[in-house]
């Protein structure tokens, strides 16, 4: 049964299916980018706080008091299934109908860039039973499930199927402009979490950010699980359409007081440039000077 959901209303769901991962005592250069899941203290001194990321300062910092090893939350296993019949693998050539499959590696990055452990599965499921097949074998090493369909959303009803015979699963239309519908909820034997993005990459990326990274981030264990934002001044009017929820590609400036968003909207150049999301709201005016909450999106740097 198809459920609407506001944006707020969805991220609870999802984080109810979620929980930090059983913590672990690992070896320095293996907990290396996971998470304290103890206070660590050098006598009666508390020198790392449980939650803190392990950095390399970290790892000095604990060999340095005589600690070979670090109580840690693991970094989660994401297995990222892109499924599609009209999906051509990259550096192949193109025929007919057929478009580059570029879901299952841009999803990949970005759970690497969370603190996720990636594994990526591009399926061409011929039909229901085959893609349940595919999902079912990827249970034993995952902690979390994430699937997209295709560009136009066509095979969602065969993942919504498939995923419905390995447990329990709800359909989600949420109010957000341009995400098309939306899977979650738990499958297997250990009732592993799952979501399922919208097919179109750009809108991926995005659910992405807002939704799937504070998921990976709750299993870390760590304290911060959303993406930060600011109030930035808009640089210049923005005349897209906006009949409703949105968040918008955007420029951030270095001091955060002000964004500018792009004209192009649809655009994977637009994309690769974006470093904030512009978050518009039904019937606002966007307009040069205005006071805009804006998304910064994380970065390697």
């Amino acid at each position: 049964m198809l459920e609407r959901m506001r944006v707020d209303e969805f991220l609870t769901a999802l984080l109810s299916i979620v929980e930090p991962l059983a913590p672990l005592d690992l070896p320095l250069l293996d907990a290396h980018g996971a998470t304290l899941s103890e206070d660590i203290f050098a006598g009666e001194r508390l020198v790392l706080k449980s939650g803190s990321p392990i950095r390399s300062t970290t790892i000095g910092l604990a060999a340095s008091i005589g600690r070979g090893h670090l109580p840690t939350r693991p970094h989660p296993r994401v297995v990222i299934i892109s499924a599609g019949p009209d999906l051509i693998e990259p550096g192949n050539p193109i025929t007919g109908r057929e478009e580059y499959e570029t879901n299952s590696w841009q999803l990949t990055t970005i759970v690497r860039e969370i603190g996720g452990v990636a594994f990526r599965v591009h399926s061409i499921p011929d039909n229901e039973e085959e893609l349940k097949n595919i999902v079912e074998d990827q249970l034993v090493r995952a902690d979390l499930i994430v699937v997209s369909g295709e560009r136009n959303d066509d095979s969602f009803d065969l993942i919504t199927k498939a995923l419905n015979q390995l447990g329990e699963v709800k359909v989600v239309d949420l109010e957000l402009e341009n995400t098309g519908r939306f899977n979650f909820g738990t499958i297997g034997p250990d009732k592993t979490p799952v979501v399922t993005l919208p097919g179109d990459p750009i809108s991926a990326y995005v659910a992405m950010q807002l939704f799937v990274r504070p998921m990976i981030r709750t299993m870390i264990g760590a304290k911060e699980v959303f993406c930060p934002s600011v109030k930035a001044k808009l640089e210049r009017d923005y005349a897209g359409e906006n009949s409703g929820r949105r968040y918008l590609l955007g420029n951030l400036s270095d001091d955060n007081t002000s964004v500018s968003i792009f004209t192009e909207q649809e655009d994977f150049v637009s994309l690769a440039a974006a470093n904030s999301l512009v978050s518009v709201n039904p019937g606002d005016t966007l307009k040069a000077g205005d006071t805009i909450t804006t998304v910064i999106l994380p970065r390697i740097k």
